[in-house]
């Protein structure tokens, strides 16, 4: 895609993106860039029936080559240049991201850049949990500061349903376990279908009471075109924050941080908390200062977006690090998404008519 400035909320039309020294580069609604999602491979060894069902990602399903994917230098290079666009988190994602060899390399050599304020920049890992037992000590010693784990019912037989390989659900709690003992903070997704895994809310809930571990409840969301979205099937975050708090009494609290995903509640008798993702029923677009990487190299400001900026070509046609920033820039600068906020206003047909990527392709 071309760099083609688009008019910012006054109407006027942007040249350059606007760069404050402290923060980094603004979008054309005044959103910093904070939070960059690199998908590092497209394999999952899941088929989770949300994100990559299998009757569309099947076993004879053709991925990428080895040769398409970022090199792990060119992820260094691109995470370089969102570094002094004002990013602070780096979350690695896939497909899944612990079948990419090697991972606990590129991790050390993102733990060794730094934030416009001089520090490592914070280090997560997004995982079904499948190798995680094997790779969590490595993960640490190599720079990661947490993990975040998806985890959509403790009963075994419906889990296992969820991910369609029967994959079975004691393996991810042991290397959630794993990744506790390695010193890993672990925060667990549970994404929420009426009428599949509602019932688990509670179960969930009191499992993770007290262990430490921060639980959130993801609204079950309209990414893609493949895994068959209907309003029908979203338990909104309200009904999930009601039910749990009718059994363990809830306070909401503060989020930790600026442009946070969750809305964070706390127990009243002090067990810990759980955090609710709601971009169906209540958007955060509003504060939403997150891009993503996708395996190839396409950067996407928007989860829901149709279309990516190609900086794999741009840096494979050997654009030095100064032009790649200024890409960089001149995207972020640029930048209106607000599909959540306007999703409302759309009819379903032109819902469904509209493109996006794939969950599985950008890694959420």
């Amino acid at each position: 895609m071309s760099f083609t400035p688009r008019p910012g909320p006054d109407g006027a039309t942007r040249t350059g993106a606007r760069r404050l020294p402290s923060t980094g580069t603004l979008d054309a609604l005044d959103r910093p860039l904070r939070d960059l999602r690199i998908s590092v491979t497209d394999r999952c060894n899941f088929r989770c029936v949300y994100c990559m069902p299998g009757e569309v990602f099947g076993r004879d399903y053709a991925f990428l080559e080895r040769h398409e994917l970022l090199t792990f230098e060119e992820i260094e290079r691109i995470a370089r240049a969102a570094l002094s666009q004002g990013v602070r988190k780096l979350r690695l994602t896939g497909g899944e991201p612990l079948l990419r060899r090697g991972i606990e390399d590129l991790v050390a050599r993102l733990a060794a850049l730094r934030t416009l304020d001089g520090v490592k920049p914070e280090i997560a890992l997004t995982t079904n949990g499948s190798a995680l037992a094997v790779k969590a000590e490595a993960l640490k010693a190599a720079g990661v500061d947490r993990v975040t784990v998806s985890l959509d019912s403790l009963d075994d037989a419906l889990f296992q349903r969820m991910n369609d390989v029967g994959f079975p659900v004691a393996r991810v709690l042991h290397g959630i376990d794993a990744a506790h003992a390695a010193g890993l903070p672990v925060k667990l997704n549970t994404v929420v279908k009426r009428g599949m895994n509602d019932g688990e809310i509670l179960d969930l809930a009191e499992r993770f009471r007290g262990t430490g571990y921060v639980l959130r409840f993801i609204e079950y969301m309209d990414v893609g075109a493949t895994n068959g979205w209907s309003m029908a099937d979203v338990v909104p975050s309200a009904e999930i924050v009601a039910t749990i708090d009718a059994r363990f009494p809830l306070d909401p609290a503060e989020p930790t941080a600026p442009g946070e995903t969750a809305q964070r509640w706390r127990y009243r008798d002090g067990a810990g908390e759980i955090g609710v993702i709601s971009s169906v029923t209540n958007a955060f677009c509003g504060s939403c200062n997150r891009a993503r990487l996708s395996t190839e190299g396409r950067l996407f400001t928007c989860l829901f977006a149709s279309e990516g900026h190609d900086l794999r070509a741009l840096l494979r046609s050997g654009a030095d690090d100064a032009a790649l920033t200024a890409a960089l820039a001149s995207i972020w600068g640029t930048r209106d998404d607000r599909y959540s906020e306007v999703r409302s206003l759309l009819t379903p047909e032109l819902r469904a008519d509209r493109s996006r990527i794939e969950m599985s392709y950008i890694g959420g």
